[in-house]
């Protein structure tokens, strides 16, 4: 199976995942998934992440633990892509804004790698906007 925007793919699964109230989902495994979810729990809006082989297969899973409020709500309420594959978005770090005036957060890639856009706004950094979570 081949995604042409693997990142879509897996902010659509944890957006459905948590719209469902699934407690995990399961996502193919790379390097770029893997900084984006670690960026997720870090801020809080995942509980827990691990990487697991597939079951007869050289492959490697991402099992992402979704979190849940007190009253049952999903934590992540909306994931939105902002740059795609057909039409990247880029920003200097003077042009980064915060998301829903600081509840939530966007990823950027920058050349020394992916982080939130108040973490590349404050070492002075632009790059790309992967997306928004909040």
């Amino acid at each position: 199976m081949s995604l042409t925007d693997p990142i879509a793919d897996l902010l659509t699964r944890i957006r459905n995942a948590a719209r469902a109230h699934q407690a995990k989902v399961d996502v193919p495994m790379s390097r770029l998934k893997l900084e984006i979810v670690k960026i997720l729990k870090d801020e809080g809006y995942l509980h827990s992440y691990k990487v697991q082989p597939v079951e007869g297969s050289p492959h490697l899973t991402l099992r992402v633990i979704l979190k849940y409020g007190e009253d049952d709500q999903p934590v992540i309420t909306n994931v939105q892509r902002v740059s795609s594959p057909g039409c990247r978005v880029y920003v200097g770090h003077r042009a980064i804004r915060p998301v829903l005036g600081g509840a939530g957060v966007n990823i950027l890639s920058t050349p020394r790698g992916l982080m939130t856009g108040r973490q590349a706004r404050k070492q002075g950094l632009g790059g790309e906007v992967l997306c928004e979570v909040w």
